[in-house]
């Protein structure tokens, strides 16, 4: 790790990395042939042998006090992170720290993965093999180093069970633990900020990254900010002291589901537009065709007018007045009111609670709330809701996660689902994958998909599995893909007599309860991805000896490694456990992407219903594909417009 730099660098706030402007060639080199070479210096058979070096070294490190084991980890951690010496002295040594505070032997695997995230890489780690306590084995050995260490996963629930886990391990070790999450003042954001590791989300520290930069303004850097103390001013401080080390836990989900759109810091614009003018744009747009007046692609969530829809508003809107009496104007609206009527749907894309319209977060399934869509569209959806109006919000800064990420002086990630991305983690963000072995064989059982004809009749079917489950003494977890679906599910198990309890956004007061009990004998559980990552649902002994925790997915995902990640929430370590697909020729990924061969799969199902599953099979493969595909290109543009965008807004730091 010598080729970090702890000092400020030039031109910043605090330290960051600026990323070279490299040539089209250099840039084609790196991305062909730069990412062979983390794969043969620093590969799995080299993270092995430091993994079995630290093991060795068990009883010699046994045979020390906790003060030595503080006082060496320290001097052995800067030898590592910052000269680059061998890992395994500090490695055995954080090992027996988290033996001794948290009573948890972590297993060779889990070091392999350490060192891993120590070196700068991406581990790829099956769901139940520990992540967490890897993430901490590193965090830790980087901050007893003095280096101040981010662990950011996707969402509030898991950063603060992580903070509060592992911090015996960093309190045994001298180490501050911060936990960063929605709601919270910038007073305590800036103390957990300070602290050795901070947890946090992907979004909370992006914001408080633009927050930073927008407080000081364009041109602000470490050196103008001394110069100022000097001087005896006191502007604004900074919440965050500097994007040092990272571990992304779920990178896959962070770095590449939510990578789609850029995050967008707002400033309160006043009231918004009058209430008559959204109620006619609504009017208008329940008025206008598709096909006619506009063109909708609901797989690429995109929303045009037609030329014959410019021509049918400016006739329209001649008697109106006002801002319809503008092209410009008149369009816009209309546009919002069309992409708000066709493209946002209530419990799916957003909830109404509390008398407000909160975003749902489609890769998490959980509320937003604060966050609100641009230019208006908020507005509409609240007025179609019959929800008072919110203020509109202008634009003060925005950075995709690519661009955010890439700042970091070093960055490290885990996931259980990165080969898929391998090569988009590398372009973007500079992660060399290795893959980390299991440290038990998998006897996870999966059973042949099956398809309905309708979504009413997959309901049922899914409630005769679970019953089924039920009566053999197993729990079951159901993942749905939205509020909507989960709620429908729970009304068809009322009617069947089926208790069972609910996760989504609308039902997560609970949740930590919820998952702890989610593994308890003939237990039904209905979730949304809230429970789809990083939830580690427990077994009894019972449990595991009639067959373990059996999920159904009722609806297939635009990524297949979503769908892994719920089933990875069975069978962990070695555990029994099981799963099975559940789905309808009506669910949206198939008539979004796969419609062309959505007739052939329905004829196959008649005429070979043996073959059921080998046809759903390949559907399910064709629409997954050709979303990824669109999702990857979204990705590319929106870091495009980014870049285009950069020179204009203020928080804009030199690349």
């Amino acid at each position: 790790m010598s080729s970090l730099a702890w000092a400020h660098l030039p031109g910043s706030l605090y330290p960051e990395r600026h990323p070279p402007r490299d040539s089209a060639i250099d840039e084609w080199a790196r991305i062909n042939v730069g990412r062979w070479v983390p794969a043969w210096r620093n590969g799995l058979s080299s993270h092995a042998k430091v993994a079995r070096l630290a093991v060795a070294r068990e009883a010699e490190v046994h045979a020390f006090s906790d003060d030595d084991i503080v006082t060496r980890l320290r001097q052995a951690a800067r030898a590592c992170v910052l000269h680059d010496e061998p890992a395994d002295p500090a490695l055995a040594l954080v090992r027996e720290a988290a033996w001794r505070s948290l009573r948890l032997m972590p297993y060779e695997t889990q070091l392999i993965g350490a060192t891993c995230l120590v070196a700068g890489q991406m581990a790829e780690m099956q769901t139940g093999e520990g992540k967490t306590l890897t993430a901490g084995l590193a965090a830790a050995l980087v901050a007893s180093a003095g280096v101040p260490v981010h662990v950011i996963t996707v969402n509030d629930y898991l950063a603060d069970r992580d903070a509060r886990e592992l911090g015996p391990l960093m309190s045994f070790l001298g180490l501050s633990t911060g936990t960063i999450v929605t709601g919270m003042e910038p007073v305590d954001r800036r103390k957990s900020y300070a602290c050795d590791v901070a947890y946090c989300t992907g979004k909370e520290l992006v914001f408080d990254y633009l927050k930073d930069r927008a407080g000081h303004g364009a041109g602000a850097n470490q050196a103008r900010l001394r110069l100022g103390a000097m001087l005896g001013s006191r502007g604004p401080t900074t919440l965050l002291r500097g994007l040092h080390f990272g571990i992304v836990d779920e990178a896959d989900s962070v770095l590449i589901d939510e990578a789609r759109t850029p995050l967008i810091l707002s400033a309160n614009a006043g009231p918004t537009a009058a209430t008559e003018l959204l109620t006619q744009a609504l009017a208008l747009a329940a008025q206008m065709a598709h096909g006619k007046h506009y063109e909708l692609h609901l797989g690429r969530r995109e929303l045009h007018l037609l030329p014959a829809g410019r021509l049918w508003l400016t006739e329209r809107c001649v008697t109106l007045g006002g801002e319809w009496a503008v092209r410009h104007a008149r369009e816009h609206w209309a546009l919002q009111a069309l992409r708000a009527v066709h493209l946002f749907r209530r419990d799916e894309h957003y909830i109404v609670k509390e008398g407000k319209v909160q975003i749902v977060d489609e890769n998490t399934g959980r509320a937003l709330p604060g966050r609100t869509w641009e230019h208006g569209l908020h507005q509409i959806v609240e007025t179609r809701e019959g929800c008072p109006l919110s203020d509109q919000a202008s634009t003060i800064a925005r950075i995709t996660y690519q661009r955010f990420f890439r700042r970091y002086l070093r960055l490290a990630g885990m996931t259980g689902t990165a080969q898929e991305v391998r090569k988009e983690l590398w372009t973007d963000y500079g992660l060399s994958t290795v893959v980390v072995p299991t440290n038990r064989p998998c006897i996870r059982q999966l059973a042949p998909h099956e398809s309905l004809s309708t979504t009413g009749q997959k309901w049922q079917r899914i409630a005769d599995r679970a019953a089924e489950m039920r009566a053999a003494g197993r729990p079951v977890l159901i993942g749905t893909r939205s509020v909507k679906a989960s709620e429908e599910l729970s009304a068809v198990l009322l009617a069947r007599g089926l208790a069972h309890r609910v996760l989504n956004a609308m039902q997560d007061a609970d949740e930590a309860e919820l998952v702890a009990q989610a593994g308890e004998a003939g237990r039904i559980t209905v979730a949304t991805n809230m429970a789809g990552r990083g939830t580690d649902i427990k077994l009894g002994e019972d449990v595991r000896q009639r067959g373990g925790l059996h999920v159904i997915l009722s609806e297939f995902h635009e990524s297949p490694r979503i769908d892994r990640q719920l089933f990875g929430r069975a069978a962990r370590q070695g555990d029994a456990g099981s799963g099975q697909a559940i789905v309808s020729y009506e669910d949206p990924l198939f008539a979004q992407h796969a419609a062309l061969y959505l007739p052939w799969a329905r004829r196959w199902d008649r005429v070979e219903p043996r073959s059921m599953a080998r046809a759903i099979d390949l559907l399910r493969s064709r629409a997954q594909a050709a979303a990824e595909h669109l999702h990857a290109r979204i990705r590319r543009e929106a870091v495009k417009e980014d870049q285009r965008l950069e020179t204009s807004l203020s928080f804009s730091g030199r690349h």
